[in-house]
């Protein structure tokens, strides 16, 4: 039976990764009065039984159908397996270089033929209470199993502090441990998230733009038809879907191999290879990208697909970053700020006074804690321009995230922990008001085993964090995750906890890397868990998934998931060779390990004291935290007296935020992004609604998808082989797959070179 509100169409329904939603009025929240950006005041009128966000109408459903089958055998035989392949297969190839991710949309393509061979294959029978394969393959089964398949399908946070212990430390706990701490730092989050569904699922502004992109693909491989599509006429989304997947796919083939040059297109830097200040300027590996073009979807999507983020978000993106990445960064290089000439401008590494790569064991002890003497007799440690203007502006992020939801979200804070959970504002809300909600009590059940599986992993073993400290980088993910998860539900920005997290655990506990690294885990993963749940929460919806099976099918398929890595991980360790060696014959050289550890001695070895106290170098960064909490206040006074004006669009925390990635992503992965998102998400959108309603949100998932599907290939059928040989003296070698690194910007070499008579730049030894 289908439930239908008068005056829609039939239809489909959501993605999985986001929370979007949509009613023309919140109980007692005007969300015009609010200052939604997303919303279209002016055109509310005959909305009531759907979205006001034309962004959600384009690709959710405002229909039900409460008798479709959902949470069956086949789907839990399907999710568990595919909770074990995706996330082992992202795993083992974690560690490698170059690496491959088998992402949220290969997962969702590759469930729905799958889903499909099963209903075919098994009996229509009931085991256990559960029908095992009634009838068809449907939409809600698909997200259930696309959920389960990829809840935990990147690795770990946590499963890199055990590859930094081991190789870093040459600590070699036992798997209790390990199982123990992955368990909780990961599912301790949803328990943080099923407190803060209220306040970021229910309210039909919070959109969160990105799961519009699942959403549309849902609905094109079931054929589901729904009031996005209008009346455009022209090639149906399916055939649409698949003429641009294909064609990607074999595009991707240039840039992804034949011609790499295409994706990093520092086009200027090849006129003038050897000119610093072109290739500091205009180079994509170690300059500031002002070469503006990328031919590569993978580099414009680095960081998200444009096509699902507002115009008006990315433009407080691109407003960020030409300020302090376009205009102050290069002002403070070229005047040697911080000797700045000496290193790139642009790099994910620290620097010594030579100009090397920072060598952490020359100020370590045989405790791994810093030693002073070695430490003074060696090298301050030294940032790029760009990195350390990245780590004031996460230092604004934070402050300016708590602002700017004071401001602009009190009200509507307020007025949601008032409100009962019973109550249902918009249509999607009424429409599942006929499924059981999941009662509180499960959220402290998990949160309390996970509390402890917490406190036995850092008291069982020498981790040096005190239970005190756990409960403070707890309370840090409490605090954040209502007013960031604001900020991503609108904008498709998430605020990272990381920094500010190593920060406060460096002033609290100097000197213990593993301490560090286990706060920052629980500050930082424990908050964007919360808002993964929430965002699977709002797809279940957005798609009438009941939300009992969906919390289900989250924390059983998580565990099975979180096992799996942890296995694979324990298994890469003890049988192949070399592991995270350099030099490793087959590219597991374990970057991100190396990056975890690098910070871990950064922040908990050297420690912020040493890098951001008074008289440091870089003590002026820490300024930034006042600057993050006193800029929204500008543009939230401007808004008051001119209601109308673009300063509504300004948003302080995305302005900060929003080039968080920098480094390792670098200007290709912005400025492109931008220019994308400006044509289509601004252009066509106010030009041809029509076509962009129909089509925006599949040409995302099939651009997506073809890369994601041509990379795997690439990978499996010309790199992997031969440990990379195939082609090593003909494709690998050619102009277009060299030009862009026979450059200043691909050697990242600096403007100046140390003093030849010193040997160094900075500081003499001993007075630092």
């Amino acid at each position: 039976m289908s439930v239908e509100p008068k005056g829609s169409s039939s239809g489909s329904l959501s993605d999985k990764f986001d929370i979007e939603a949509g009613a023309p009025r919140v109980q007692e929240v005007d969300v015009d009065q609010n200052g939604d950006p997303n919303l279209d005041a002016a055109n509310l009128d005959g909305l009531d039984e759907d979205s006001p966000y034309p962004e959600v109408r384009s690709a959710v459903a405002n229909t039900d159908d409460p008798d479709m089958p959902c949470s069956t055998g086949r789907v839990w035989i399907l999710g568990m397996i595919m909770a074990m392949i995706i996330p082992g297969l992202n795993q083992f190839f974690f560690f490698r270089y170059p690496s491959v991710t088998v992402g949220n949309l290969v997962g969702q393509l590759i469930s729905y033929p799958l889903g499909r061979g099963l209903a075919k294959i098994l009996p229509d029978v009931e085991l256990w209470g559960m029908k095992l394969s009634p009838g068809p393959f449907t939409v809600k089964e698909h997200v259930l199993v696309t959920i389960m398949a990829t809840v935990g399908y990147s690795s770990a946070y946590a499963t890199d502090i055990v590859a930094v212990q081991r190789v870093f430390y040459n600590q070699r706990w036992n798997f209790s441990y390990q199982w123990f701490m992955v368990m909780s730092t990961q599912l301790i989050g949803f328990s943080i998230g099923g407190i803060a569904r209220r306040f970021l699922v229910t309210p039909p502004s919070m959109i969160w733009p990105a799961n519009l992109v699942y959403c549309a693909l849902f609905n094109t491989l079931h054929s589901q038809q729904y009031a996005g599509i209008g009346e455009r006429r022209g090639v149906s989304r399916e055939r649409f879907f698949v003429y641009v997947l294909t064609g990607g796919a074999i595009y991707y083939l240039l840039p992804g191999y034949l011609f790499s040059a295409l994706s990093l297109f520092n086009w200027v830097c090849w006129i003038a290879p050897t000119n610093s200040t072109v290739n500091t300027l205009f180079g994509y590996s170690s300059g500031l990208g002002m070469s503006l073009l990328t031919f590569d979807w993978s580099q414009i999507a680095y960081n998200g697909s444009p096509l699902a983020t507002p115009w008006w978000a990315q433009a407080n993106v691109l407003v960020g970053f030409v300020v302090f990445f376009w205009i102050i960064a290069p002002a403070m290089y070229f005047s040697n700020v911080w000797y700045a000439q000496y290193l790139p401008i642009l790099s994910s590494h620290a620097f010594d006074n030579t100009g090397s790569y920072y060598n952490v064991t020359r100020i370590l002890t045989d405790h791994n804690t810093l030693d002073h003497s070695l430490y003074e007799q060696y090298s301050p440690l030294f940032l790029p321009t760009v990195f350390a203007i990245s780590y004031g502006l996460s230092f604004a992020s934070v402050t300016a995230t708590l602002s700017h939801a004071f401001l602009y979200f009190r009200k509507q804070i307020w007025t949601q922990s008032r409100r009962s959970m019973s109550e249902m504002p918009d249509i999607h809300a009424r429409l599942m008001s006929k499924y059981q909600e999941v009662p509180d009590w499960w959220y402290a059940v998990i949160f309390l085993t996970m509390f402890a599986f917490a406190i036995i992993s850092i008291q069982c073993w020498p981790s040096e964090l005190p239970v005190w400290a756990l409960i403070i980088a707890l309370l840090i993910a409490f605090i954040y995750i209502i007013p960031i998860g604001m900020i991503q539900a609108i904008t498709n920005q998430q605020v990272g906890l990381n920094v500010i997290t190593e920060l406060i655990v460096g002033y609290m506990l100097p000197g213990r890397p593993i301490a560090m690294m286990m706060f920052k885990t629980w500050g930082y993963i424990a908050m964007a868990q919360g808002l993964t749940l929430s965002s699977d929460f709002k797809l279940g919806h957005y798609m009438k998934i009941p939300p009992r099976p969906m919390f289900w099918a989250q924390i059983v398929a998580s565990i099975v998931a979180l096992t799996t890595q942890l296995g694979v991980q324990a298994w890469m360790f003890s049988n192949i060779n070399g592991m995270c060696d350099n030099n490793q014959d087959n590219g597991f050289i374990c970057l991100s390990t190396t990056v975890f550890g690098t910070a871990s001695i950064i922040w908990g070895v050297i420690g912020p004291a040493n890098m951001f106290g008074p008289g440091k170098l870089y003590h002026p960064l820490v300024y930034f935290f006042l600057i993050g909490a006193v800029a929204p206040v500008i543009p939230w006074l401007l808004t008051k007296k001119y209601p109308n004006s673009f300063v509504k669009y300004v948003n302080m925390p995305v302005v900060f935020t929003g080039t968080g990635n920098i480094p390792p992503a670098t200007a290709e992965n912005y400025i492109p992004a931008a220019i994308v998102c400006f044509i289509f998400n601004y252009l066509i959108r106010r030009r041809h609604f029509s076509w962009w309603a129909k089509y925006n949100y599949v040409l995302s998932a099939a651009l997506d998808s073809g890369v994601a599907v041509s990379s795997v290939l690439i990978f499996f059928i010309l790199q992997y082989p031969k440990k990379g040989t195939i082609g090593a003296t003909t494709v690998q070698t050619w102009w277009g797959n060299t030009v862009y690194a026979n450059t200043n910007d691909g050697m990242r070499v600096p403007k100046l070179t140390p003093d030849a008579t010193l040997g160094y730049f900075g500081p003499a030894p001993s007075t630092f």
